[in-house]
């Protein structure tokens, strides 16, 4: 008579409910060690860059204040820019970089792959938010003709500040505020510190 195996269930079963729960606990600090070390990295040994900011929310009851900030470079004319033209909703996209005036990122082109950079440029990794449809030659929407402008996210845009502080960040002058990010080779970012009128505000921590 041939036996048949026990289930997964059944030998998950056999296994102590203690020694089940430490396990999942253990999983889930390694987890969080992992997210933490990444964003540290970044943060130790990414290429700062300078964005223009705009804050939008101020706060989160739940941990402390935070303000919600939106970028120069989080809204794209793809026909002013290099790069592609063809994007869709929730597709991950690679922003070129290289400082402008007053010595903030400017975009200078937009890929659906990773692309060459030149002297002085950075490559950020972003998800595309919104599309909105190139014009044909009788000023009419054609999505057959590609994207005109994109609306991009690059997950720098909630940065949690000092309880007390993000209301008075939040009604600071847009023109006052710049974030100051670190870019890893990868094309991932971390806001490294939070200036107004050029002075620091706020450094993140490493860890």
């Amino acid at each position: 008579m041939i036996r048949s195996l026990p289930t997964p269930d059944a030998l998950v079963g056999r296994i102590p409910l203690l020694w089940r729960m430490l396990a999942a606990m253990l999983v889930l600090s390694g987890l969080i060690l992992m997210l933490v070390e990444s964003r540290a990295r970044i943060l130790r040994s990414g290429v700062e860059i300078r964005l223009q900011t705009a804050p939008v929310d101020p706060r989160d009851l739940f941990r402390g204040d935070y303000v919600v900030l939106g970028y120069t470079i989080g809204r794209l004319d793809t026909t002013k820019l290099a790069g592609d033209k063809t994007f869709a909703r929730d597709q991950w996209v690679y922003v070129r970089v290289a400082p402008g005036a007053g010595g903030f990122a400017e975009a200078r082109g937009v890929y659906r792959a990773f692309p060459p950079v030149g002297a002085g440029e950075t490559v950020l990794k972003a998800r595309v938010l919104s599309t909105s449809c190139a014009r044909d030659e009788g000023g009419i929407f054609d999505c057959a003709k590609g994207v005109s402008s994109l609306n991009v996210a690059y997950g720098l845009e909630s940065y949690f500040v000092p309880q007390g502080t993000g209301l008075a960040i939040e009604r600071t002058e847009r023109a006052r505020i710049e974030v100051v990010a670190a870019v890893d080779a990868s094309g991932a970012a971390a806001i490294k510190r939070l200036l107004i009128d050029g002075k620091r505000v706020h450094d993140e921590p490493p860890y």
